[in-house]
């Protein structure tokens, strides 16, 4: 298993580590482009959500992410140290009433985006699972 971990201060600039780590990621571990699209999207998002609604832009406040990569899985892991969330009754962002909305997607597009999703700890923690299929040099699928 191969695992890698950082934390940031909650701050919306720091999004670009989170999408540098990605970057990074892709390149160390050869997942494909098709899933890399989706993994940035999903999970540049969680940590929004984190700093923004977990930390409440708290710089004090740390946003933890990890990557496991295992099984043909990347498992990311996003955690802040707010309070939790009820994460069973958001709104649905495609009923009319909050097609308007600016808001209120970004769960919406992560279990759209990921294999899997799992919130834990009372929504302080979210799992966001891909299943890859690792390029291997020279050989055709």
């Amino acid at each position: 298993m191969n695992q890698v971990k950082i934390q940031i201060p909650s701050l919306i600039e720091n999004i670009r580590v989170i999408e540098s780590f990605i970057d990074n990621s892709k390149e160390e571990f050869e997942f494909e482009d098709d899933v890399y699209g989706n993994i940035m999207v999903a999970v540049t998002e969680s940590v929004n959500n984190a700093i923004r609604h977990g930390n409440k832009f708290d710089k004090e406040k740390l946003v933890y992410l990890t990557l496991q990569v295992e099984n043909n899985q990347l498992l990311f892991e996003i955690e802040d140290e707010g309070p939790g969330f009820d994460y069973d009754t958001l709104p649905d962002p495609t009923a009319p009433e909050n097609l308007e909305n600016p808001g209120g997607r970004g769960i919406f597009l992560m279990r759209n985006l990921c294999d899997e999703v799992n919130f834990l700890d009372n929504g302080k923690k979210v799992q966001l699972i891909f299943n890859i299929t690792q390029s291997q040099n020279g050989s055709s699928n």
